[in-house]
């Protein structure tokens, strides 16, 4: 049987303190809510009494819950008052010594079997129960902000915590309504360390001005259906926050992708600490404003300078496979006239009879009219030939992603095509400037990466290399929105943006798995409810194919050879062991 904890107390009524004190209070427990002095008592009473209110005016909270939820809370500054509570969880700032001192002041005033925890994000808890006299009675409870509405909480377990007292909190958890992770006690526990990773590293592509902030930021929302951009999140968390938690991690791990990125530390001294302060990466309206408003960073807007851009109404795609045919599908809706390259008659038939069902489907939907339908099928033709892409103003390669067949077929778009005709490969992987050295015209050939399916996906990067010319890079960013595509800008490296953000952090998940710091289920949990993320990391890469991710990952180890990057053995393993993800059936999970 869990334990009962009819009366729990919380040290600390910050914004986070406060609000795990509705928390409770919100279950039926009774809360002991404590701090420093009266002013800051008050205040915490009245962020309660705020929230509860907004609660009420929004339809959530009943009035006389709202009351009863209030009387079950009392407020004081004399720790004495937590002699008969079950359960403290401390919620004062971020600082070890600060936070030991509040233990050490619990362990006088509080009975034996008491559990202390921490809603620390990122200190040691080891560290911190050692302080007591209870070490094995400490864990970590780490709610997420705010904490009446965010569905997760991590529960941070040393190796001396009892079992039971790590049973008994989750059950607790459970009670409260959250979700409840466990993990062992490691700098940034499950969340935040699989987070800041991700965000460090996307900052780090910002200061190398290897893309800029809103490319950065509209790859990983459109690219991965993130709730928002790395840099953004930034802003929103806080630079200085982002910088200690970064600096905890590193402290503790050693890991060099833990070490903050040089310009965190120059923007926190030029006082640039995101919305809090008016500027970060972006710049707001007004302090505390979310309304990003433009600054001397801001690009303009595609198509800007229309001098600059090359005439394009003539589209050829090259391939017939599913890539291929929502290409142009996608031009062909958008009113330019589109050659379909086959290797026979017939498989540019499939192509175009793969076009029709896609349109029928919206037209069923009623997304589209059976005009417009047919419109777009009329723009479509096709042709066996190279020769019938000579008058194309730009084409699109979509075939299969090996290096030397790709060559052969800018080889012969070059011997071809009419002076000024763009030249685009759709690779998601290989590198754009060995296309461009199969022909003679490296300053027109560009990498434009869709996502699958093409279609439907906003994203497409724009990769430009060291040989591709200025005015086919705006070319085609002002044809990508004029086809109603997100476009964003990159050099050309292994995995562009997306890829190189997203494959390196579900490696880290993987290697999480591997070092049994938590389950499958814990980490995909963390992610989606502590992050937002529309998936876990693992039944993303059981969607995506551990083959596939594997090949990805290894891309990216040989190009920057980061230690971190290199594929975690158990992926490898999996994939040995034929564990590719849903398609086989079996992956990190069993599929039926």
């Amino acid at each position: 049987m869990a334990r009962e904890f009819a009366r729990v107390g919380v040290v600390g009524l910050g914004t986070m303190g406060a609000g795990i004190v509705e928390v409770f209070a919100r279950a039926g427990i009774e809360v002991v809510a404590v701090e420093v002095n009266e002013a800051a008592a008050a205040h915490g009473q009245d962020h309660i009494e705020s929230s509860t209110a907004r609660a009420v005016s929004r339809g959530k909270l009943a009035e006389d819950d709202r009351a009863a939820l209030l009387e079950r809370v009392r407020v004081t500054t004399d720790m004495a008052d937590l002699a008969d509570v079950a359960l403290v969880v401390e919620a004062v700032p971020e600082r070890l010594e600060l936070k030991s001192e509040v233990f050490a002041a619990l362990d006088k005033v509080c009975a034996a079997d008491t559990i202390f925890a921490s809603n620390t994000s990122s200190l040691s808890i080891t560290e911190l129960s050692v302080r007591t006299q209870r070490p094995s009675k400490v864990v970590g409870m780490h709610f997420f902000n705010p904490a009446p509405v965010q569905p997760l909480v991590e529960l941070v377990r040393t190796v001396v915590t009892e079992p039971d007292v790590v049973d008994d909190v989750r059950a607790l958890a459970e009670r409260l309504g959250k979700s409840p992770v466990v993990c062992g006690d490691r700098a940034g526990f499950i969340a935040n360390q699989l987070l800041f990773t991700y965000l460090n590293q996307a900052v780090g592509m910002f200061e190398s001005h290897y893309a800029g902030r809103e490319d950065l930021d509209a790859a990983m929302k459109f690219g991965c259906g993130y709730p928002m951009g790395p840099l953004a999140l930034m802003d929103l968390i806080g630079l200085d926050t982002a910088y200690e938690i970064l600096e905890e991690m590193y402290r503790q791990s050693r890991n060099q992708r833990h070490a903050p990125a040089p310009v965190l530390k120059q923007m926190i001294t030029a006082g640039l600490l995101g919305r809090k302060t008016g500027r970060g990466f972006y710049t707001y309206a007004e302090p505390g404003s979310g309304t990003v408003v433009p600054d001397a960073l801001t690009p303009p807007p595609p198509g800007a300078d229309a001098a600059d851009l090359r005439p394009i109404s003539r589209v050829g795609v090259v391939g017939t496979g599913t890539m291929a045919t929502g290409i142009a599908e996608v031009f062909a809706k958008a009113g330019y006239d589109v050659v379909v390259r086959g290797r026979s008659e017939s498989k540019g038939e499939g192509a175009v009879a793969a076009v029709r069902k896609s349109l029928e489907k919206a037209v069923v939907k009623g997304k589209l009219t059976e005009e417009a339908r047919d419109e777009t099928l009329g723009r479509i033709s096709t042709t066996v030939d190279f020769s019938g892409l000579a008058e194309c103003d730009i084409v699109v390669e979509a075939i299969a992603e090996d290096l030397e067949v790709k060559q052969a077929a800018f080889s012969a778009l070059d011997e071809v095509c009419k002076p000024g005709t763009i030249l685009a490969t759709t690779t998601s992987s290989l590198p754009v400037v060995e296309c461009a050295a199969a022909t003679s015209r490296p300053d027109d050939v560009i990498g434009m990466h869709f996502f699958n399916p093409a279609a439907v996906m906003k994203l497409v990067e724009i990769v430009s290399p060291i040989t591709t010319a200025p005015d086919v890079t705006a070319t085609v960013r002002d044809l990508c929105a004029k086809i109603k595509k997100a476009p964003v800008l990159c050099g050309d490296r292994a995995g562009f943006i997306v890829n190189a953000l997203l494959f390196p952090y579900l490696n880290d998940s993987v290697a999480m798995l591997e070092a049994h710091y938590a389950t499958v289920d814990d980490i995909d949990s963390a992610m989606k409810n502590g992050c937002g993320l529309p998936m876990g990391p693992f039944a993303l890469l059981d969607v995506v194919g551990l083959d596939v991710s594997l090949a990805i990952e290894r891309s990216l180890y040989q190009e920057f050879r980061v230690p971190g990057f290199a594929p975690a053995p158990l992926l490898e393993h999996l994939v040995t062991a034929g564990r590719l993800g849903r398609k086989t059936g079996h992956g990190f999970r069993d599929y039926r």
